[in-house]
């Protein structure tokens, strides 16, 4: 009976984040600092857990303890979910044990990822991020196994765009434990790279124009300046270049455009073949003269995603000093009405002499992106990757779970699709249909048509025939 009592003790005071019977020193908090650690679930043995080397090792230093807490403190802990233990030891006054899910699994085709390397990403995030909202500011991370996923899934999880906000939250450092690991700082440099996509995404349009998101890009790659280029092309640039479909969709905002053009060179041989990656770089999306709904509108700040993403890219890459050539182009405007705005049923001329019917002034990232793909053929490359938050219709066709992706070569898709299974960032292949292609060649006044006959239920489609 009084072992019953202990036990329902220790799980109310774990689950309320109070496990003061076990805390050596209640002033040891003070120091702010924490440790994540992970356990598996045991093959075949539901609600057992196995604990990681370096959560068995810790637990060593404790003469059992740990295993003994996570016995009694309640049931397993499920994959992505933790658990706080207060006191364990001095150097460590806040630990997280997360939950790990199988040991066993990997590469999983129902799924399109690598279900080991998202587990790991998933638990050691709510670790980091349950510490954080105790105020931790340092915190050791157990590999659990795969240290670059674990970094990953540690600055990732910790990101806050809190910038503008007078109350913050704890700005927490993260550092793997125990041995070094080349894959630590492997993945923070990758998850440095997404949160910087992240921060150009999250931040309001009026601190993010294009002048000023150029500028943030040009700074990111100031230390990497022996290898990176970067060429922020004016209105006046964009006009000789006779970018005819990026002007119209700038002219309706005070706020000039800039065509973004930045040179990665880190193959040793200077004639290699540069990819070109293309990103859609609308700084805000009000729909222009057809204008969307205000509900939501806020959100239109981040119709920059694409630019982030490429620009972000070639950060990290300069970061990790790939031995590849990398051409980033983002073409960079805001989308308003005004009196000088393009109007419905305008004709423009694009830079291959195409004239594009504008039908939908809310159509426009098409149009910046045909001028960018355009100039990105000047420099033969091996292959071109355009990325963009092209349109809603792809979103209601795959929701969250993916990205859509449209192309002509089955060996590009190829690549792209290993990628996505190691990165957990999952890809789907939609069809180019020449159906799609009648649909936005057929034109009143025009060559095209910037959104296609049956565009309500097509979209995603037609845009990438126009193309």
């Amino acid at each position: 009976m009084t072992m019953l009592l202990v036990k329902r003790a220790v799980q109310a005071a774990v689950r309320t984040n109070h496990c003061r019977s076990f805390s050596a020193s209640q002033t040891h908090l003070n120091q702010r600092k924490g440790l994540v650690l992970g356990v598996f679930e045991k093959e075949g043995e539901e609600g057992s857990l196995h604990l990681t080397e370096a959560a068995a090792g810790f637990d060593q230093t404790l003469s059992g303890k740990l295993s003994e807490l996570l016995k009694i403190s309640g049931p397993a802990i499920k994959k992505g979910k933790s658990r706080i233990f207060y006191g364990l030891h001095e150097d460590f006054p806040c630990v997280a044990v997360v939950g790990l899910g199988k040991n066993s699994v990997g590469v999983c085709g129902a799924e399109n990822w690598d279900t080991s390397k998202e587990n790991i990403r998933q638990a050691v995030s709510a670790g980091c991020r349950s510490l954080q909202d105790l105020e931790v500011n340092h915190v050791e991370v157990d590999g659990c196994g795969d240290a670059q996923s674990a970094a990953e899934g540690a600055v990732l999880g910790l990101f806050q765009y809190d910038q503008l906000k007078s109350k913050k939250k704890t700005k927490v450092t993260a550092q793997l434990h125990g041995s070094a690991d080349p894959g630590w700082e492997k993945g923070v440099l990758y998850a440095e790279g997404q949160n910087l996509a992240r921060m150009l995404m999250e931040a309001p349009a009026n601190h993010i124009t294009p002048t000023a998101f150029a500028n943030t890009i040009e700074e990111k790659l100031a230390p990497h300046a022996e290898r990176v280029t970067v060429n922020k092309r004016s209105q006046a640039w964009i006009e000789e270049q006779q970018m005819g479909a990026f002007v119209s969709v700038s002219k309706g905002s005070e706020e000039p455009p800039v065509f973004l053009e930045l040179h990665y060179n880190g193959s040793p041989d200077s004639k290699q073949a540069p990819l070109v990656l293309v990103g859609k770089g609308i700084t805000f999306d009000s729909g222009g003269i057809s204008l969307k709904p205000s509900s939501s509108m806020d959100a239109m700040r981040a119709d920059m995603g694409g630019a982030a993403t490429v620009c972000a890219s070639i950060v990290t890459a300069a970061a990790l000093k790939l031995p590849v050539n990398i051409i980033g182009l983002a073409p960079l405007c805001e989308n308003m009405p005004s009196g000088k705005a393009t109007k419905p049923g305008d004709v423009v001329t694009a830079k291959n002499g195409k004239t594009i019917q504008v039908d939908n002034t809310d159509a426009e990232g098409r149009l910046i992106l045909a001028d960018a793909l355009c100039y990105g053929h000047v420099f033969n490359p091996r292959a071109i990757v355009n990325v963009a938050t092209l349109t809603g219709a792809m979103d209601v066709a795959l929701g969250s779970a993916a990205t859509g992706v449209f192309t002509n070569s089955d060996w590009l898709w190829e690549q792209l699709h290993k990628a996505s299974v190691v990165t957990g960032d999952r890809v789907w292949r939609m069809p180019l249909f020449q159906h799609y292609t009648r649909q936005v060649t057929d034109s009143q006044l025009a060559d095209l048509n910037n959104i296609g006959k049956y565009s309500r239920y097509v979209s995603h489609c037609t845009q990438q025939a126009e193309f």
